[in-house]
């Protein structure tokens, strides 16, 4: 598994070393993704968990529940204000690197939303969250985005850690020119035969970076707990993206950074950030 684990030096510089960069670049480019541990303080994680907890029966009381594929797994926002925003999740400058790297000038973020999964939760279909810029092409591009993941708990295969099928962002041929992320049986099962998928163990403090084009699909959690994580994703500045996120105003300094620019709009009034996403891909049937 593609792991660093910063040292002493790094923490004190807060950047990766070269090394450390090189082989979280690599790990991307040919797997499709890293994790780098303890890069986020824990009370951080331990103030979100308490909110985000609390937020769930929330989501659940909504008269539709923004189920993604299959019930139990939900989207959920993290509180998009003071005192639940920190930099170390926000723009971290481990992560930044990365991205600075991969992305070039002008990295920006224009995503800060999650997923949590639920005890008793489904197996998803192994989805991509974006496909190839040009699908069907013999050969993959480079990274055009990445995907930040913060668990908010410790995440292993017995509470629904993310699987995650490594090279398939090199997959050209994925999406069969269709809009559908979901991932054609016929090639999952080809790929299979080359590389089986896995369930990472990451603990609270760590975050994983991947290629959004890598399949991956939401787990069963098997604990009485449920499992929540951070999702940003990191873009060129070439690229289009949509609405801004929205964050109350007087959380600008947070989010001001010299290498990532995150598209925000702030706003003086409460943001309903518990009931504005809706259901993917799913039938309660």
């Amino acid at each position: 598994m593609n792991e660093i684990q910063i040292n002493n030096k790094e923490r004190l510089n807060k950047h990766l070393s070269q090394q450390n960069l090189n082989k979280a670049v690599e790990s991307i480019q040919e797997d499709g993704y890293v994790i780098i541990h303890d890069i986020i303080e824990q009370s951080n994680i331990s103030a979100l968990r308490a909110r985000m907890m609390t937020d769930i029966n929330k989501i659940l009381s909504l008269d539709i529940v923004p189920y993604q594929f299959k019930k139990g797994h939900i989207q959920q926002d993290p509180p998009p204000f003071r005192p639940f925003l920190f930099r170390d999740i926000l723009v971290n400058p481990f992560v930044v690197d990365v991205s600075h790297y991969l992305l070039g000038d002008g990295v920006k973020n224009a995503f800060y939303s999650g997923n949590c999964c639920l005890p008793g939760s489904q197996r998803q279909p192994v989805h991509f969250d974006m496909g190839h810029l040009w699908p069907n092409w013999p050969n993959s591009h480079p990274a055009h985005a990445l995907v930040v993941n913060v668990p908010i708990v410790d995440m292993n295969p017995e509470n629904g850690s993310t699987e995650l099928w490594p090279q398939t962002h090199l997959n050209t041929t994925s999406n069969d020119k269709t809009k559908d992320i979901k991932i054609p049986s016929r090639i999952i099962e080809a790929h299979r035969q080359k590389i089986k998928p896995f369930q990472p163990k990451i603990p609270i403090g760590s975050i994983l970076i991947r290629d959004i084009r890598l399949w991956h699909c939401g787990m069963p959690n098997k604990t009485d707990t449920p499992r929540p994580m951070i999702a940003m994703i990191h873009y060129p500045r070439w690229y289009e993206t949509g609405i801004p996120i929205q964050f109350a105003t007087g959380s600008e300094e947070v989010l001001k950074d010299e290498r990532l620019t995150t598209i925000a709009t702030f706003l003086n009034k409460p943001i309903d950030y518990i009931g504005h996403n809706n259901t993917y891909d799913y039938n309660n049937l």
